[in-house]
């Protein structure tokens, strides 16, 4: 691994985050495993694998800056869930109106990853139980933190967010939408969620979907002992 990486791939990863939270005795009957697409869907095949729950995506969409796609103003999630960074709006001058813009663009394409990964398929209900929602790594947390609401919308009687990595600072906030934050590597300095694996490739549509089939077809507790294929790219 280059010097300063914490995980070889997302599957490693997920693995990792596993032991933690099975440590921590978040497994039974009443938790179920919730990916956020692409990268987090790996991470939490893994985790859904070794605490034998279910898995489902949970599907979120950040609001990048105009002209800044790369940073997050905010997220969106299933149900109308929106949370905004209001720093960001106020120190760019983001105005309403490219903010509305951004979020009509990006709430279609949650849609439609909607129909991709779920297929014909209804959510799994969350009505009463533990959501684990996992993620990747977390950077600026509009993410993670759309998805706490859109679980805690739909029922969730407890929401817990894990991920392999994410900046330190960022941890406090999200305690505020999760009721724990469960993080195996909090570094400083903290760039970007990519400088802590060897591998970061994309994950595309297709991986994910395959992963969601595996895991509906063969939910058994334990490490997994092959993955499926990636796509041709």
């Amino acid at each position: 691994m280059r010097t300063g990486t914490r995980f070889a791939d997302r599957a490693d990863a997920g693995r990792r985050l596993a032991a933690r939270l099975s440590a921590l005795g978040h497994a039974g009957p009443d938790v179920v495993v919730l990916g956020l697409p692409r990268g987090g869907v790996p991470v939490a095949f893994e985790v859904a694998r070794h605490l034998g729950a279910p898995l489902d995506v949970l599907v979120v969409r950040k609001l990048g800056v105009p002209r800044q796609p790369e940073l997050a103003m905010g997220a969106i999630g299933e149900g109308g869930v929106t949370v905004l960074n209001d720093d960001v709006l106020t120190g760019l001058g983001v105005t309403p109106a490219d903010r509305d813009a951004v979020e009509e663009r990006e709430r279609a394409i949650l849609d439609q990853r909607l129909r991709l990964f779920r297929r014909d398929s209804a959510p799994l209900p969350l009505e009463g139980v533990t959501a684990l929602i996992v993620d990747d790594g977390i950077a600026t947390g509009s993410t993670a933190r759309a998805a706490c609401r859109v679980a805690r919308a739909r029922g969730a009687r407890r929401v817990v967010l894990a991920a392999p990595v994410a900046p330190p600072q960022r941890l406090p906030g999200l305690e505020e939408d999760a009721d724990e934050v469960v993080c195996l590597e909090t570094p400083s300095p903290f760039f970007a969620v990519g400088q802590f694996y060897a591998d970061f490739s994309p994950v595309p549509d297709e991986e994910v979907t395959a992963l969601l089939a595996l895991a509906a077809r063969d939910r058994v507790p334990g490490p997994s002992r092959a993955r499926p294929p990636r796509p041709d790219r």
